[in-house]
């Protein structure tokens, strides 16, 4: 795992308790134990954890007081809430009151990791992003520069290229680092309970409503919230969320009185925003309002130097300290640069984790990656190839030479994008690939540069 902070597991029944820390030991999580709330309390008093799984029935403090104190105590803290089947009650409840997510019983182990995954910040990447091509650092630098500002960043591009990871980025070199970050995913949560989570209610403002409670806005107080998938957010809540962030302040419902807010704001989306705007989809007024400082996050195919030190990453990630990474064989590296990257890093890494488990400890070969299992199959591999002759290969066929013929025929990079039909930005991605092979890259004058 690429998180160095322990889960906390809170569960009574010792038997299910030896087996959920086993499923989540296999899985690469380090795990501390509790039978209890109050066990949980005490040792989150001394350790800081990545997540805390508990259940929901247990005395003489159960999984919803503590849900409730966690809240309070750590409040951007992910929390996973087990609940017994029948029980989807207790569970909407508890997501409410603030839980990330829950499972309810029985469920498989494969179930359990995947809402880990899916809640866990990642902790390692967004403190150390691994960065290789000159648009990732790029990237990086425009990240660390807004970062210090207070300005609403919306950050866009495919899934999978890694959003919320800068996001985190951004918060972590920010002056709110101290305070929280919440994260809420705007396309995961029913419409009708996305308002209550945001904005917290009070007591008695709709049926179930038995207490008060805080929203994702408040939670986030002198830190930041990141509204994650807000393309998907409803029309009518789009009017309420733009009205909290001219205002600065949020009302609960049902409440009478506005509460001030000092939250820094970033938002994501892997659809087209201005496409959804031209459909009525999305309020044109609050798209102008996230957009202050937009970052498109390209997809790993446009950053291919990052493939190869990613794949590693995610290698020495999976093996921690129990055994030696695995090794990537040329042939495997070749056919890796060759793929196309539909999942992007995500994709990536979900492949480095499969291919060591097929490698068997050996070197990862050609035939470990499986791709084809995938989206498409990979380009065949007739015999190892070395990477940077591999490499040059295909960025020195077709693709490459129009762009060459373009640089020549344009008096500037613009003209020679114009003439690609692609935007500039992707044509500096591409010159920087062809550079990386060894290209000599003509200048604006037609005139061949030094690579």
């Amino acid at each position: 795992m690429t998180n160095a902070r322990p889960i906390l597991l809170v569960e009574d029944d010792a038997a299910l308790r030896e087996a959920l820390t086993e499923t989540l030991s296999l899985a690469g999580y380090k795990v501390l134990e509790a039978c209890d709330g109050s066990s949980a309390l005490k040792i989150l008093e001394s350790e800081r954890v990545s997540a805390v799984v508990t259940d929901y029935q247990m005395k003489p403090m159960d999984g919803y007081q503590l849900l409730c104190r966690l809240r309070e105590l750590q409040p951007g803290l992910p929390v996973l809430l087990i609940t017994a089947h029948g029980s989807i009650q207790h569970a909407v409840d508890s997501m409410l009151r603030g839980a990330t997510d829950y499972l309810v019983k029985p469920f498989s182990a494969q179930v359990l990791t995947n809402k880990l995954a899916a809640i866990i910040p990642d902790e390692t990447s967004a403190a150390s992003i691994v960065a290789a091509d000159p648009a990732t650092l790029e990237l990086l630098d425009m990240a660390r520069r807004v970062a210090t500002d207070d300005a609403t960043v919306l950050l866009t591009g495919e899934s999978g290229t890694g959003k919320e990871v800068i996001a985190h980025f951004i918060h972590q070199h920010s002056q709110r680092r101290g305070g929280p970050f919440v994260a809420i995913n705007c396309a995961a949560i029913p419409e009708n309970m996305l308002e209550a989570l945001l904005f917290g209610h009070e007591r008695g403002s709709f049926t179930g409503a038995t207490e008060a409670r805080s929203g994702k806005f408040e939670q986030a107080q002198t830190g930041t919230l990141l509204l994650d998938e807000i393309s998907e957010m409803d029309l009518g809540l789009q009017a309420k969320i733009l009205r909290v962030i001219q205002e600065r302040e949020v009302e609960r419902i049902g409440g009478k009185r506005s509460i001030p807010l000092d939250v820094r704001l970033l938002a994501t989306t892997n659809r087209k925003l201005a496409e959804r705007v031209r459909e009525g989809s999305f309020r044109e007024d609050l798209y102008y309002r996230l957009s202050v400082f937009p970052i498109e996050l390209p997809p790993l195919r446009e950053r291919p130097l990052d493939i190869v030190p990613l794949a590693r990453h995610f290698l020495q990630s999976d093996s921690g300290s129990q055994r030696p990474p695995a090794i990537l064989t040329d042939e495997a590296i070749a056919v890796l640069l060759g793929y196309h990257w539909p999942g992007n890093v995500r994709e990536l890494q979900n492949l480095m984790q499969r291919a060591v488990i097929l490698s068997n400890g050996k070197p990862i070969r050609a035939g470990d990656l499986r791709l084809e299992t995938l989206h498409e199959p990979a380009p065949e591999t007739q015999a190892p190839v070395a990477v940077d002759q591999d490499l040059q290969g295909n960025l020195k066929s077709v693709e490459g030479q129009l762009i060459l013929d373009a640089l020549n025929e344009g008096q500037s990079r613009q003209q020679a994008a114009h003439i690609l039909g692609i935007s500039p930005r992707t044509l500096r991605y591409k010159i920087a690939r062809l550079r990386a092979a060894g290209v000599a890259i003509p200048n604006h004058r037609g005139e061949t540069a030094a690579a």
